[in-house]
């Protein structure tokens, strides 16, 4: 779906700052990972009869036959994975849930999307999960039930949250074939990638507090569970974040492919994209 230049945001998606930095250094990590699979490879010939049996050797041959695949590979699975949500799942549209199907359509048309999304609402078997993806042809967003039900009546601006969050996977690339593709074998090191994965996140949740600024029940339901998000008092919960720093903080942020739910809560409100008053502890009094 093409938008006209007035339908868009007016302003470019705020990515954070060191996304594309390290985006751009895992393209070329990925990249010499690459060339040194083929040249391995085209050097095994050359190699004495005893390398060329050994299972350094067959580790070469198993990852050069895995680089011809990565492409067809990639494509098979991420057909395969739109057949199976759209055999299992419910399609927003005019009938189906109209106020969130107007809702995606609009964000669509603010940040300039080429395509309409496809949004379904899935059994997340009580997981409160929401995903973006694409297909050729088609992009699309998968929301849990659990996450629905317990903010379409209560807090609408919580899911609209989620939803461009979701929506500024695709407006970033993050779910496009080639974006895929560049990382394919980098994203696979430990800790790097999940840096990379984090980032992503810090960028959309930007985008989802760009289309929603009152969404924050959108972290906060993440972050307590279903049923309480309602009760959390947000100011509290920002402060927690802004106390969540030291050694084993950020160790334990390590190997998670998503940011510490009260420290993308913390940083939201710190850009001033969520639309609350945070107010800053009182100084102690001087004795």
């Amino acid at each position: 779906m093409a938008s006209s230049p007035r339908q868009r945001t007016g302003s470019r998606p705020q990515r954070h700052p060191a996304e594309l930095p390290f985006f751009t250094f895992m393209v070329v990590l990925n990249a010499l990972i690459v060339i040194a699979i083929v040249q391995a490879a085209v050097a095994l010939p050359y190699l004495p009869d005893e390398v060329r049996e050994s299972g350094w050797a067959v580790a070469i041959r198993s990852a050069l036959v895995g680089l011809l695949l990565l492409l067809p590979g990639l494509i098979v699975w991420r057909e395969m994975q739109r057949a199976s949500v759209r055999g299992t799942a419910v399609q927003l549209s005019p009938r189906q849930f109209d106020s969130l199907y107007r809702t995606a359509d609009e964000f669509a048309q603010r940040l300039g999307l080429r395509r309409r999304p496809q949004i379904y609402l899935a059994n997340g078997n009580g997981s409160l999960n929401a995903f973006a993806a694409q297909a050729t042809g088609y992009d699309y967003v998968v929301l849990s039930n659990e996450l629905f039900a317990h903010l379409f009546d209560n807090n609408r601006d919580g899911l609209r949250f989620i939803l461009g969050h979701e929506l500024g996977h695709i407006r970033l690339h993050h779910v496009s074939l080639w974006y895929q593709l560049s990382v394919a074998y980098s994203e696979r090191i430990p800790l790097l990638g999940p840096t990379l994965s984090r980032l992503r996140e810090y960028s959309c949740d930007r985008i989802g507090a760009q289309l929603s600024p009152l969404g924050a029940t959108g972290l906060v339901l993440l972050a307590s569970g279903r049923h309480t998000e309602r009760d959390v008092d947000v100011d509290e919960l920002v402060r927690q974040g802004q106390s969540l720093h030291g050694f084993w903080v950020g160790l334990a942020q390590l190997p998670r492919s998503h940011p510490f739910t009260v420290r993308r809560l913390e940083s939201l409100y710190r850009l001033g994209m969520f639309h609350a008053l945070v107010r800053e502890p009182a100084p102690r009094a001087s004795t």
